[in-house]
């Protein structure tokens, strides 16, 4: 169920592989990977906030739901870990500032925390949403 409201089907193929990561992957300057980055995060956000938020408030009530709840943040994690790198080889990154920070700046903004508290709460738009996420991205590693 999760990696359809992720990846919004249920192909075997992996996120890294698809269309749009690889257009990320291909593009030449940082601070565009990161807005791109970013507003795909936010259109995946749509569709699976709510999923994430319902077992993150169960993970305490169910031992199994607190699995699925920690797989999940070391899936992000390991998908940060990829992209930090990634982004620190292209060296347009802040000087000084090494993989595992850019892993640990990504994996926070990226939390369903702040699309909860952003657009479920205050009513900001997607767009909105996901181009303040990129803007961040962009001051904290540049």
């Amino acid at each position: 169920m999760f990696d359809f409201v992720i990846a919004g089907d249920d192909e075997p193929e992996a996120v890294a592989e698809r269309p749009a990561a690889q257009a990320i992957a291909g593009e030449p300057d940082v601070r565009r990977k990161l807005a791109m980055y970013a507003a795909g995060m936010a259109t995946r956000q749509v569709r699976s906030a709510k999923v994430q938020i319902a077992i993150r408030d169960a993970r305490h009530s169910d031992d199994r739901i607190g699995a699925t709840w920690r797989t999940l943040l070391d899936e992000r994690l390991t998908g940060m870990t990829m992209l930090a790198r990634h982004l620190h080889e292209g060296g347009q990154l802040r000087a000084g500032i090494d993989i595992d920070e850019v892993r640990d700046v990504l994996w926070t903004y990226i939390a369903v925390e702040l699309y909860e508290l952003l657009v479920l709460e205050r009513g900001w738009s997607v767009q909105r949403y996901g181009e303040w996420i990129g803007d961040a991205l962009v001051a904290a590693l540049t």
